[in-house]
């Protein structure tokens, strides 16, 4: 999927500059905007939001050929339909928890015994590393932490948690 320069993730004040540049007022629509975005940016960083995790926090590998089994149409599931019908585990159990992830583009560079270190693929520059151990980001401790970054961006699911958008 192609990224969309609008997806990306931006400080607070930039935020509420743009998005008053293009609405002029606030109404209680666009307070609720303001402050789903403010907790957004208060969430801490956990891995499951970048990359597939299991219940356990183990990073799942993607099943094989999973990119053509999504393709088709009755495997297609939008967060929030039930995958219980589903018939492969493995496919399912992986498509729950790539719905769980926030950001777009996210790949793992390193998985090791006590650390994971995850890149964007859109820009290699861009790595973040997750200790194990203590089960969290080096450097980074919540969402608004990335906005130290130029472009990290956020997929269809965040954009809709947020509501930002109404459709998928």
């Amino acid at each position: 999927m192609p990224i969309n320069a609008s997806h990306r993730l931006i400080p607070m004040t930039d935020f509420v500059i743009e998005y008053y540049s293009h609405e002029g007022y606030a109404d209680l629509q666009t307070l609720k905007l303001m402050n789903n975005y403010a907790n957004f940016l208060k969430m801490p960083l956990t891995l499951d939001l970048f990359v597939p995790i299991d219940q356990a926090g183990n990073i799942l590998k993607e099943p094989k050929n999973y990119v053509s089994w999504k393709s088709l149409e009755h495997n297609r599931k939008e967060p929030g339909h039930n995958l219980s019908s589903i018939p492969l585990d493995e496919y399912r159990l992986y498509q729950e928890a790539e719905q769980k992830c926030l950001f777009e583009g996210f790949k793992i560079a390193y998985n090791g015994y006590s650390v994971v270190r995850i890149t964007a693929a859109y820009n290699e520059s861009i790595e973040l590393s997750f200790n194990k151990n203590e089960r969290q980001f080096q450097k980074f401790k919540d969402v608004e932490s990335l906005t130290y970054f130029d472009e990290i961006y956020l997929n269809d699911t965040a954009l809709k948690k947020l509501g930002l958008t109404t459709t998928l």
